[in-house]
Order: C-alpha cells, then structure tokens, then sequence
C-alpha cells in the first residue's frame, strides 16, 4: 500500500505541474496565471476538489501517443465561492496550449453534467488555442458536445465565462452562450477569424487586439460584459458577480444582511433632474443613491451607453437594475441599447430576480441607420422580454415617457406590477415641440405672430399633458412621489410582490423576434 501511495503523490505532483515548469514560466512571463492558480483565486481557500485529474486523450496519431499528460490540458471540479457550490473548469495553455479535444472536452461535458444534475452554476475560465487538429472532426464533435449542454443548461443554471487567453474559431460560441463573458485585457482575445486569414481574403491588415481583444468586444460588438485588467482583477469579478446570482431557476438570489435603512431618504434626488427637460444628467447617480451604499454593479458598462443595466441590492435582495442614461444619446433607445436591455431582462426573470426600471426615454432613435439597421425588429426584443417576465417588475418615471417607449419600458400595459412617476414625469406621445407642429400646423401658419402663438400653444400642451397626472388618472401610474421615498417606495413594493404568482400561457417557447 506505501507504494502504491507514492505513485499516487508522484501522479498528482505531475498533473499539478501540467506542462512543466519551462511552460509554466512562459505563461507567468506573459502575465497570465496557471489554471490552478487561477482556480485558487477564483474559490474560498482550500475548498477546490479537483475531477478527473487522471484523464488523457487516447489520440495514436501524428506523434500524440508519445505526449500523453494527464488531465488533458483542462482542469476541473468543483469548489466554494462565498460558501455556496459551483463548479469549473479551466483550461491550461501549457498543456498543448489548451487545445481541446475528445477527451478535454468529455471533461467539460461531465462536470456541466454534474452541475444541471445538482442544481449549481458552472465557471468556465477559457485559455486555448482552439481545437487539437491532430484528433480532427473528433475536436469539432467535442465543441458540439459542449454547445448542446451551454443550450440546455441556458436559464437552469447560471452560466459565466472568463476568457483569459486566446479563443478562436468555434471555441467562441460557448461563452458566447452563456449568460456573462469577462475578458482580460491585453491578454485575451476572441474572433471567429484570425487577423492571418483576414489579411490573406479580405486584405484587412488588422491586430488580434484590435480585431477581437477586450476592448472591441466590450466597446464594440457587446459580446463581453466586463473587462479586468489582469487574471487575479478578472476572478475577483467573477467571485462578486456570483455573490449577486442564485444557484440555479429554482432558487431565489442570495440575500445579505443591509444596515442601509430601508426609509432612508436622500433629499439631493428631488433636484436631481433639471427643470430644464433638454439638459441632461446621470441616470447611475439616481441608482447609486436609491440601491443599498455601493451595492450597484454595473453590466456592459461601455456598450450602448444610453442604457444602463446591472445588478444592485435593496435592504439586501437582489434586483435587477434597467435605466435609460439621459446623458448619452438622450437616453433614446437604438438598437444596441434594446438587445442589452432585452436580454438582461430575460435573464433576471429566467433567475427569479426582480426588475427594477428607471424610466427617461424620448422614444427610439430616428435615422436611416436605425431604420435599415432593423430597429423595429431589434425594439421588439425588449418589448417581448419585458412582456414575457413573470418576476415583479417596478418602474420609475423620472422624467420623459414617450412614444412607444413608455409602452416598452415596462409600462403598466406589459404587466408591470408598480408603476411610480415623480412629479417631473412627462407621460405623452411626443414632447410638446413635436406635438404642436403636427396637431396645430395650420393654425401656426394662419397666426400674425407664427412663433408667438406656438410657443402659446407649446405651454399650454406642456401645462395639460407633459405631467403624470392623466397617466395617473387613468391607473397607468399608480402613485406619484416624491424622488427621496424613492428607495423606501421600492423596498416596500418589492416586499408585497415577493410571493407574487404570474403565468404565460403553455407552449414550448415563444417566437422572439431574433
């Protein structure tokens, strides 16, 4: 038995060192971690219970047989991130570079396994140079294998992924998945095509960075939801993130204890929004003073800025947080802004996580671009994922509600369960400019003083309509309050719906307008 215990210590000692210490040094010389330094950054100290450390390919082709390590160039299992279970896997760069393969991928497909059966998240922390060519379309099938289960675990289990190395090619459709991508800056990158085969087809002479690095994709295309300037700054996210998620669709969203009173009142939010209704301001400092102190955490904060979207806490529950950002395109909705929103929103009622919106919003973006671009179809993404949500659902009115944008934003029309306005609330069709010009074009013409009389008619359509009191007459809104019982109006409304019940009709799914 003693040496049959040595061969064992011998047999972790070598899985441990992966591609040994020359390749260890490398990816340390281009400041990047290990997978298993990554992984004890990632889970509380020493609750990391590795899977399947013993594993190799069974590849006898081109040489492979010769280089057989164990664990295959992925490591994986599963620990604690703040006392509550998930599982991971990591890929290692220093063992075939974090190529995957058949039996690297079966790995991966276990442990996704594991966790649908249990009911726990899964991390997916990505470092490789794509699939092993030497296994062939057996590496393609691994890929396969590994979306179908990205598919079916999407809305069960809260998926996240890290990218923190290369991922080319097909390798970029499972974080693409899941439900958050971090990248790394500097030392992450991902593109279906590499800058070699651009500059050979289509003559782009273009970087990895500038092609598909964190930048691009966090400013650029939205595929990634945070960016983190090193390995330890980018598990450290994933470790707060995962504070604000629940295990899986069955389970509420952990709740912490808040000494941030629930009646808290900030006397600065009812001169917040300009009296001026063109002048803008930051939607964030309404979130911030409103959430639990510095409990907001901001998603895709870079792409389409006219939104914000996140997650905060009130009295300690978790809620989604969905705002048009005033300060940046006058918060009208475009069509980046829609599918950011639609699918945050989705997410939030896929995990039981209440939505909380704040609503500013002149109506959609006008323009040719827009238009061509497919603004109906992309609009309609957020409309429908506000419709769908069964979860309690609040919205704010901090200023402008117009067009078929108060209707999107979680109106009381899409069952939205507490509509509030504060009193600069503007609930109409159109500002008052547009309105005039259109209802009272003829008039205007036939007036000896043309732009006396529309400005007469201006103040009188902003004295009559610009307000929420005729929403508020109707029950569209069901209160209008002041901006400092703000947060206590929330805690309150967010405590009587917590057990409220809402179904969609039996299908198989819906029709999103994808």
């Amino acid at each position: 038995m003693k040496d049959r215990i040595e061969e064992l210590r011998r047999l972790r000692e070598e899985s441990r060192l992966g591609g040994g210490e020359a390749r260890i040094a490398a990816q340390h010389e281009r400041g990047q971690l290990t997978a298993r330094e990554r992984i004890d950054l990632l889970f509380d100290p020493g609750s990391f219970v590795e899977l399947d450390a013993f594993v190799r390919h069974r590849c006898t082709d081109f040489g492979l047989e010769k280089q057989r390590p164990l664990g295959d160039g992925v490591v994986t299992g599963y620990g604690l991130i703040g006392g509550r279970h998930c599982y991971v896997f990591a890929q290692d760069f220093t063992v075939f570079g974090g190529s995957l393969a058949e039996a690297h991928a079966a790995k991966i497909c276990k442990i996704m396994d594991m966790a649908m059966k249990g009911g726990k998240p899964v991390i997916g922390l990505c470092d490789s140079g794509g699939a092993r060519i030497q296994e062939g379309v057996v590496s393609l099938g691994g890929y396969a294998d590994i979306f179908l289960r990205n598919t079916l675990a999407s809305g069960v289990i809260p998926q996240l992924s890290a990218i923190m190395g290369p991922c080319a090619g097909g390798a970029v459709y499972s974080p693409a998945i899941t439900d958050f991508v971090t990248m790394v800056e500097g030392t992450s990158y991902m593109f279906i095509t590499g800058p070699n085969v651009l500059k050979t087809v289509t003559h782009e002479d273009v970087t990895s960075e500038e092609l598909g690095g964190a930048r691009a994709h966090a400013q650029k295309s939205g595929v990634a939801h945070f960016t983190a300037k090193n390995d330890a700054d980018a598990l450290n996210l994933l470790r707060l993130l995962f504070g604000y998620l629940p295990l899986n669709n069955a389970e509420d969203p952990p709740r912490v204890p808040s000494d941030d009173p629930i009646d808290r009142a900030d006397p600065e939010l009812d001169t917040l929004v300009p009296e001026n209704p063109n002048k803008p301001y930051d939607i964030r400092e309404v979130i911030d003073r409103v959430m639990d102190r510095g409990s907001f955490l901001e998603v895709m904060k870079e792409f389409a800025q006219n939104i914000v979207i996140g997650f905060g806490r009130l009295d300690g529950g978790v809620v989604g947080v969905v705002a048009n950002q005033p300060s940046v395109l006058a918060g009208c909705l475009d069509i980046d802004a829609s599918v950011k929103g639609a699918r945050f929103v989705r997410f939030c009622d896929a995990f039981n996580i209440p939505i909380v919106t704040f609503e500013d919003v002149p109506g959609f973006l006008p323009g040719v671009a827009q238009e061509h671009g497919g603004i109906i179809r992309h609009g309609a993404k957020l409309l429908y994922a506000y419709c769908e949500a069964t979860v309690p659902k609040i919205t704010v009115i901090t200023r402008k509600a117009y067009g078929g944008a108060y209707d999107v934003m979680n109106s009381k029309h899409v069952r939205g369960d507490l509509n509030l306005a504060w009193p600069s609330a503007e609930i109409a069709v159109m500002g008052a400019q547009g309105a005039v010009e259109v209802i009272f074009r003829r008039q205007i013409a036939a007036a000896e003083d043309p732009d006396a009389e529309k400005q007469r008619l201006v103040q009188e359509y902003e004295e009559r309509f610009n307000n929420p009191y005729l929403a508020a007459e109707r029950g569209y809104v069901d209160d209008v309050i002041e901006p400092h019982q703000t947060r206590l109006r929330l805690i309150q409304g967010l405590a009587v719906l917590a057990n409220k019940k809402d179904d969609n009709p039996p299908k198989k799914h819906g029709n999103l307008p994808l």
